[in-house]
């Protein structure tokens, strides 16, 4: 589980494709320094598993349902690299958690359909799956490419949120160009609400 909390920016550094699975290596953080081999880390809010490590770098395996939930599927893995991923480590026991419970698993994608400054602030506004639109409300949470944001406004086909100066720095978000996907995780809480209501009927 995750906070939403984004640690570090990095990049893939190398791709590979063999059998389904695009194995990336990814440049690790100096603070990253008590990573270990199966241990978790959310990169761009997918949580992967940490297949193998040294002192420059971290690799992960994605396989065929990351690679379907992610539009992957027919990408060569050399057009992954230099992809900039934000990068948050495992939540412990008796930490703070400054964002909302993120889980790392992925719902869907939306496109930057606006992307611009409002003072020392970053408007985004993203395209919103019809599937995922039952989870997703004004003020509600929400988790975008592993960052922990509230909803400033929702409609049928979209939403937009707001990047305080902090997320800016932290965060890839505000450097990305109109269009790109965005990894959307809807509230965890919301989902569990929604899939009871859903089992008593009361749709």
């Amino acid at each position: 589980m995750f906070s939403g909390i984004v640690e570090a920016v990095s990049k893939i550094q190398r791709a590979q494709a063999h059998d389904q699975v695009i194995r990336i290596w990814v440049a690790r953080p100096s603070a990253f320094d008590d990573l270990r081999v199966g241990d978790s880390v959310s990169t761009n809010g997918v949580c992967l598993t940490v297949e193998s490590l040294s002192d420059s770098e971290i690799v992960f395996a994605l396989a065929p349902e990351t690679l379907k939930v992610l539009g992957l599927i027919d990408r060569q893995a050399a057009a992954l690299v230099g992809s900039p991923l934000n990068l948050e480590r495992s939540l412990r026991f008796g930490d703070r958690i400054h964002g909302h419970i993120v889980s790392g698993h992925v719902e869907g994608q939306g496109k930057i359909l606006q992307s611009e400054a409002l003072g020392e602030s970053w408007i985004l506004k993203v395209s919103l799956p019809q599937e995922l639109r039952k989870y997703v409300w004004k003020k509600g949470s929400i988790g975008l490419h592993g960052v922990s944001l509230t909803v400033n406004e929702v409609d049928d086909s979209s939403f937009s949120v707001c990047l305080i100066p902090e997320t800016i720095k932290r965060t890839n978000l505000a450097a990305l160009p109109l269009g790109s996907a965005l990894n959307l995780e809807p509230d965890y809480m919301a989902k569990a609400v929604q899939h009871a209501i859903e089992l008593r009927g009361l749709k």
